[in-house]
């Protein structure tokens, strides 16, 4: 009898993780393994191990996800971004305000090397402020030709018009071909000029980092002979196909904790509770709010850049199972900031290693078994004590912030380092520890569904209002199919629509984000 399996993957800073599950998902085989400097090959030994442990017939195997943090560590690193052409639509109404202003100076001489602005954009209300410089945008594109291999394109308010962006985006393609991507700024970000088209730059900054990563992925899979449908996980919550996660790469920016929070969320049958994942080098804690995480309403900075477009909305705390103990003068204790991460192995006390981590403390305590506990004999119960409390405040705190209200809530424990946290929190209404905890981000990138969502902003006077929001959502459902969705049971999970009272033709800004199961 044939069968589908899938896998899924999560690679973190510390851990690469891998779980195959069957079709009704069910955990047939998890790893932990490394994660490397060059990331494939952590995902190849993970991958290969699932494999073997599992005797999955490799036929059998139809879908592989990958949730990773490769684009936000090449935005944070400054490394392997690529050469961008930005430019503007919005003069001469935008000039007092440069691209790029408020980004830290070494990503600017990265990115500001091309950079320009040119008449056209529209006004709030939809009219244009100037015809768009056609001629310009011709010319702007010879002279990238042979320099850039990504362009971000952003217009004023083109969230209310789009039409500027994509006659430049038509000129820009037809002379610079198909080698070279296009980032539209009004399919990324929201109405806020400058933040959307940070995004927009980071956006195109990123691409070859995904593209490269997918191919990574794909080739670590055909290695062992698995021909799989390869998706991305999204900071959603949800998966996206490879041509869209090309396209769109700032959007798998902060899916792991989004893949732990879906995968808590499975495993506990949960749809509202706090999810704590504890890795090796951060807790994140995020909230779940029906079964999706909850998301951000706030301007995310990434990389130090001030962007605006969705994001989770998660609080990370410096404390993980390799965080750093340390005895300050007046005797109280520090903890962290600073990580052994991966080395943990090498460098805990209970490993034979000279340096003291949250790890060493739990098992010192009696509540975790691992390493050999005697070499932590020298440990004052006191210093033992103190730390563990300490550890047990901080993410306590950070529980009260996450919360929306005074009454307790539950709480979900899943990573890896979740043996450090004991079974009542104060905040938590209860503790609950799933069985494959450890892998619950690997979990959640393999059940996860897929999904479109638009942001825009629509005038009711020309279509009334019941049609409008029937376009809104049609408009979102046709994104998750282009992101990989199956038309048969795609539903609108989140609708919300605000009118723009300052905006003539009774105008109102909608959002609306379709999920449904995997085409097959």
């Amino acid at each position: 009898m044939m069968h589908n399996y899938r896998i899924g993957i999560d690679v973190g800073g510390t851990h690469t993780d891998a779980v195959i599950l069957d079709q009704e998902f069910n955990v047939i085989s998890e790893t932990k393994q490394q994660t490397t400097t060059d990331v494939s090959t952590g995902i190849y030994h993970a991958v290969k191990e699932v494999l073997d442990s599992s005797n999955v017939p490799k036929d059998q195997i139809n879908y592989a996800m990958l949730g990773t943090t490769h684009c936000t560590n090449a935005i944070v690193e400054r490394k392997r971004l690529n050469n961008v052409g930005v430019i503007r639509i919005g003069a001469p109404a935008t000039l007092g305000i440069k691209p790029l202003v408020g980004v830290p100076d070494d990503l600017r001489n990265i990115l500001g090397q091309h950079v320009h602005i040119v008449r056209g954009g529209h006004e709030f209300d939809g009219r244009t402020i100037a015809e768009l410089d056609t001629e310009k945008i011709y010319e702007i594109a010879h002279d990238l030709k042979g320099k850039v291999d990504s362009v971000a394109i952003t217009s004023v308010f083109s969230p209310v018009s789009t039409e500027h962006e994509y006659e430049a985006y038509n000129i820009l393609q037809e002379v610079l071909g198909d080698d070279v991507s296009l980032s539209v700024s009004s399919e990324i970000g929201s109405v806020g000029l400058l933040e959307r088209e940070n995004a927009t730059i980071l956006n195109a900054a990123v691409v070859n980092v995904a593209r490269s990563t997918a191919d990574g992925f794909i080739n670590a899979l055909k290695k062992e002979g698995v021909d799989a449908k390869v998706f991305f996980g999204q900071n959603d919550g949800t998966l996206m196909s490879v041509e869209y996660t090309v396209k769109y790469p700032i959007l798998t920016i902060a899916c792991g904790p989004t893949n732990s929070i879906r995968g808590a969320s499975y495993l506990t049958n949960q749809s509202d509770a706090l999810v704590i994942d504890v890795g090796g080098t951060t807790t994140d804690i995020g909230v779940l709010t029906g079964s999706f995480p909850r998301q951000s309403s706030l301007a995310v900075e990434i990389g130090g850049v001030r962007t605006n477009f969705r994001m989770p909305d998660i609080t990370s705390v410096g404390i993980g199972g390799g965080t750093i103990v340390r005895e300050n003068s007046d005797g109280t204790i520090k903890l962290g900031p600073d990580s052994v991460g991966y080395q943990l192995q090498e460098k805990a006390l209970v490993f034979g290693g000279d340096t003291v981590t949250t790890t060493d403390i739990v098992v010192a305590k009696g509540l975790a078994q691992v390493g050999e506990p005697s070499h932590l004999s020298n440990l004052s119960e006191d210093f033992v004590d103190q730390a563990y409390r300490t550890l047990v405040e901080n993410v306590e705190v950070a529980i009260e912030k996450m919360k929306t209200s005074a009454e307790p809530i539950p709480v979900i424990l899943v990573g890896g380092g979740s043996i450090l946290l004991p079974d009542e929190l104060e905040g938590a209404s209860v503790v609950h520890r799933p069985n494959n905890f450890g892998v619950a981000n690997a979990i959640g990138s393999a059940i996860a569904q897929v999904s479109g969502q638009i942001e825009r902003v629509f005038a009711l006077d020309e279509l009334g209002r019941e049609a409008t929001i029937e376009h809104a959502k049609q408009l979102a459902m046709n994104e998750a199919i282009n992101a990989g969705a199956s038309e048969n049971d795609l539903e609108i999970v989140d609708f919300e629509d605000v009118p723009l009272a300052y905006l003539p033709g009774n105008a109102t800004k909608i959002k609306a984000k379709a999920a449904g199961t995997l085409a097959e």
